[in-house]
């Protein structure tokens, strides 16, 4: 009875994930979704600034401690290893929950270029930082990124296998590519407001953040190997390095 509720906890957790995700797609874009990141209006002045930027914190904070490795040591003393993915991912979409629902639209623009030539070329680029982002974990492991395998592993009691440096597609051109469509997705817009400024650029600097961070533990991870890696390709974008390698967390 533990083990399938392990099971059915890891499926809820990746179902409230995905829910989440796609109510992202819609919220940046202003697509579909009764509340987007530039409608209806709510507080408006320098507090709406003050709740966007709180709770976009708050999530990148939680995001960021509770992926560190000194917290997952200190957090399974108290949920199973077989959850903690899950339970990870719980949160993270909670906190992106709160930031949909407190978050209060700042709809001046500052560029329009719906009917242009522009629009759609920005369209396309948005699709494509979103299929990025799916496609680069699917390369390593979505299921396990995301929890499910771990759920399912201490469901049919199968050993874990341990974490390898591997070779994938778009690893081989930038370390980050999940953070790369992150990046397109935020700037690519064919109406840019106040609001979707300072959601994009608060994203940018935590992809910078983030990349330190994670690197700083996969340097502990891999070692030598990772640091060879980090040498050949670039971070984020790709241009300026050799293309060799991949990696894995």
């Amino acid at each position: 009875m533990k083990r399938f509720s392990f099971a059915l906890y890891g499926l809820l957790s990746y179902t409230l994930f995905l829910v989440s995700f796609l109510y992202l797609v819609g919220f940046v874009g202003n697509l579909i979704v009764p509340k987007s990141i530039d409608a209806p209006l709510g507080v408006r002045g320098p507090a709406a600034l003050l709740i966007d930027a709180a709770v976009l914190v708050a999530f990148f904070v939680q995001h960021s401690v509770m992926a560190r490795p000194a917290f997952k040591q200190w957090w399974m003393r108290f949920v199973p290893h077989a959850i903690e993915r899950s339970t990870y991912v719980l949160f993270s979409s909670l906190f992106l929950c709160l930031v949909f629902v407190a978050w209060q639209p700042l709809p001046t623009l500052l560029w329009d270029l719906r009917g242009t030539v522009a629009a759609p070329i920005l369209l396309t680029l948005y699709a494509v930082g979103w299929l990025i982002i799916l496609a680069s974990s699917f390369m390593i492991s979505h299921f396990e990124l995301f929890g499910l395998t771990q759920a399912w592993r201490r469901a049919r009691e199968t050993p874990e296998s341990k974490s390898a440096f591997v070779e994938a597609f778009f690893y081989r051109f930038v370390r980050h590519p999940i953070l790369l469509g992150f990046f397109v997705a935020s700037w690519a817009a064919p109406t840019m407001s106040h609001g979707r400024l300072l959601f994009a650029a608060l994203i940018t600097l935590y992809i910078f953040v983030g990349i330190q961070l994670e690197e700083h533990d996969l340097v502990k991870a891999f070692g030598i190997t990772y640091r060879n890696y980090r040498a050949r390709v670039p971070a984020l974008f790709p241009f300026g390095k050799r293309v060799q390698g991949a990696s894995k967390s």
